[in-house]
């Protein structure tokens, strides 16, 4: 195994460790290959990989050179591991089809790569004989080589059985990662609060990018960068407690200019505009950063900005 600190400060047991292990994957979308390179690099053998579009066949050409393409039976008869990093909804489909056939090998690890799902969806393939591993990477990918290097640090999301917690651990610190233990139950709660703070992100910036276009800034991102980079980092660091600008302040003229110039420019904004300055204003005052009274006029902007 790699030399790397082990999560929670203690060393794992030598009979924890995975030992070396033949790697197979099925799905060469952005994830799966970069996996299954990370794990080459910790010093398994990546031995088979199924996929079938053009761009999923280059990519694994770039991250697997030398690994022979074959069908998914073909990457679970070769493997001791293998990694299902298809798409969320043709998970399901692709483990009952792969129990069904008898493909799937006893004691075999199957491991997959989706936020949204503990080892429950793996519960054919268990049944079967299967080792099931969820191990869900937080990070966005580009399928290609950068993505090894952002691997290094990467919170994954763990959940297994619990007498494979150790060997599900070590995989991912094998692979660079810091594993974060997620109850089965909790899957659900965890992939949304990821979602609901990244892909909500995504959209505000591009959001503020149009709006300052339509001001003239001529260079929105450049000017946006600075701002949105301390938010962040101000963010995760105190909380409710880094909000600032005028709906923490409670000024409701402010607020009301804001909701006029996004009624006439662009009522989709203005949508998303008022339902996070109310969502901001409830979190202000239950932090102590907003005054009571100054919250109730501030409310009240936000109730007439609502109204079509």
């Amino acid at each position: 195994m790699t030399a790397r600190p082990y999560p929670h400060g203690r060393s794992p047991d030598p009979a924890d460790r995975p030992a070396r292990l033949r790697v197979g994957v099925v799905g060469t979308g952005r994830v799966g290959p970069t996996l299954a390179a990370a794990l080459a690099l910790a010093g398994h053998s990546v031995v088979a990989a199924s996929g079938v579009s053009e761009a999923s066949r280059r990519r694994a050409e770039e991250l697997l050179p030398g690994v022979p393409l074959v069908t998914p039976q073909e990457v679970i008869a070769a493997s001791d591991l293998t990694l299902l990093t298809v798409p969320d909804d043709a998970l399901e489909a692709l483990v009952h089809g792969l129990a069904e056939t008898g493909a799937i090998k006893a004691g075999q690890l199957l491991v997959h790569a989706s936020g949204r799902y503990g080892v429950g969806i793996l519960e054919p393939a268990t049944r079967a004989g299967a080792l099931p591993l969820a191990l869900h990477p937080v990070m966005t990918f580009t399928g290609s080589t950068v993505d090894l290097e952002r691997l290094a640090g990467c919170s994954f999301g763990v959940t297994s059985p619990e007498v494979l917690r150790p060997v599900a651990e070590a995989l991912v610190v094998e692979m660079g990662g810091e594993p974060e233990w997620i109850e089965e139950q909790d899957r659900a709660l965890y992939h949304v609060a990821l979602a609901n703070g990244a892909n909500h992100l995504v959209t505000l910036v591009a959001q503020s990018i149009e709006l300052l276009g339509a001001a003239g800034v001529r260079a929105p991102g450049r000017m946006l960068g600075p701002l949105l980079g301390a938010a962040l980092d101000n963010a995760l660091r105190a909380g409710d407690h880094a909000l600032t600008g005028p709906v923490a302040r409670g000024d409701a003229g402010t607020v009301a200019a804001h909701v006029a110039e996004l009624r006439r420019v662009s009522p989709e904004a203005l949508a998303a505009y008022v339902a996070m300055a109310r969502l901001t204003a409830d979190r202000a005052l239950n932090a102590g950063l907003l005054k009571a009274e100054a919250a109730e006029a501030l409310l009240g902007v936000l109730a007439e900005g609502g109204r079509p």
